[in-house]
């Protein structure tokens, strides 16, 4: 898994026109989270490099099985052929410059879209101790840095069809990707997803809602009982008795804010009652307090023999654009929030 970034990535270069002054930039290079790291050998055979690697090679959470957060190339420094990857972590130790570890971002120094984290202490054991009290901000950030570029993909290119349906049906609005060209709707309840793909897996969305009676709503047995009751009714197998349930003791609950509301994020395992179907879902619950309900957006995926990571983080990037009748103008509204990052890190600024 961990290689140096191959020189076939010289061939799939593009030219992009940006940056502020007029200049044109190269468009960036690399797949959805993967990240270059440009440090030495040995630093990368050092504590501190191996601190960084098992940050980076920490699990997808709420898959079914095992699927690392990113792959990692390693190159020593940048050249005209990697300076245009679109993750690097570049490693700067100087006991003379530095007194503590420090992580700094820019944006579109080299390519765009690209970001460059610089890491900086003044040794490397100061940067490992650093590395591993805040591994989970590097995965943060980064995983926050990929969704964010799919919701600008999803800007771009949705499908309005589906949109249209959200909007009738709840008078929200959803962004989802163009191949969702089918749809199912229940009372309070629609799936929407790619029936007509040629593909081997399914990928689909739900968006129920119920009345909002207490905070108890958020509860995790709550959760999981009316994810449940509104599954059974709405979506059966193709046998009786077949109906999607939640696999019992794999949903992790995660509390946060987004566009300054309470949002209940859930990730877990359903399965297909009386058969053999299963795989992760993601859901996002919030309140819609002008209406006196509770939304809930869901992604699900089934791909039966495959990876299933690349799938769910497309499909929850959509999750995010959710934006309820009281929201502000979509446009203005459509980004997730950035990575707290204060202290942590900061933004470096352009040159």
């Amino acid at each position: 898994m961990k290689k140096i970034l191959s020189i076939l990535l010289a061939t799939i270069l593009l030219v992009a026109c940006g940056g502020d002054n007029g200049t044109f930039k190269r468009s960036a290079v690399g797949n959805p989270y993967e990240v270059l790291v440009v440090c030495s050998q040995e630093f990368w055979d050092s504590p501190a490099g191996r601190a960084l690697e098992n940050a980076l090679d920490t699990d997808i959470p709420g898959l079914p099985q095992s699927e690392r957060s990113f792959r990692i190339s390693r190159v020593n420094e940048l050249s005209n052929m990697t300076k245009p990857f679109r993750n690097i972590i570049n490693i700067d130790i100087n006991e003379r410059l530095y007194s503590r570890a420090l992580f700094k971002y820019s944006e579109d120094l080299f390519a765009r879209p690209q970001m460059i984290m610089t890491m900086q202490a003044q040794s490397n054991a100061q940067l490992a101790e650093y590395i591993t009290v805040n591994y989970q901000l590097i995965v943060d950030f980064f995983t926050s840095v990929e969704m964010n570029r799919q919701i600008d993909n999803l800007k771009q290119r949705h499908n309005p069809n589906a949109m249209a349906t959200v909007k009738e049906m709840f008078d929200c609005e959803l962004m989802i990707p163009v191949e969702m060209n089918g749809e199912k709707r229940g009372e309070n309840f629609v799936w929407l997803s790619d029936f007509n793909s040629v593909n081997p897996e399914i990928l689909s969305f739900v968006i129920y809602s119920y009345p909002y009676t207490s905070v108890d709503n958020f509860s995790l047995e709550n959760y999981t009982q009316k994810r449940d009751s509104v599954m059974k009714i709405n979506m059966p197998g193709g046998k009786p008795g077949q109906y999607i349930q939640t696999e019992p003791g794999y949903v992790n609950i995660t509390e946060t804010s987004y566009k300054d509301r309470y949002l209940q994020i859930a990730r877990g395992l359903w399965y297909m009652e009386n058969d053999m179907m299963g795989g992760p879902f993601v859901s996002h619950s919030v309140v819609d307090e002008q209406n006196g309900r509770v939304i809930v957006v869901e992604a699900f995926v089934y791909a039966a023999g495959q990876k299933k990571g690349r799938f769910i983080r497309k499909l929850e990037a959509s999750l995010y654009t959710l934006k309820l009748p009281a929201d502000k103008l979509i446009e203005n509204s459509i980004h997730m929030p950035q990575v707290v990052i204060e202290a942590k890190a900061e933004k470096e600024e352009k040159q």
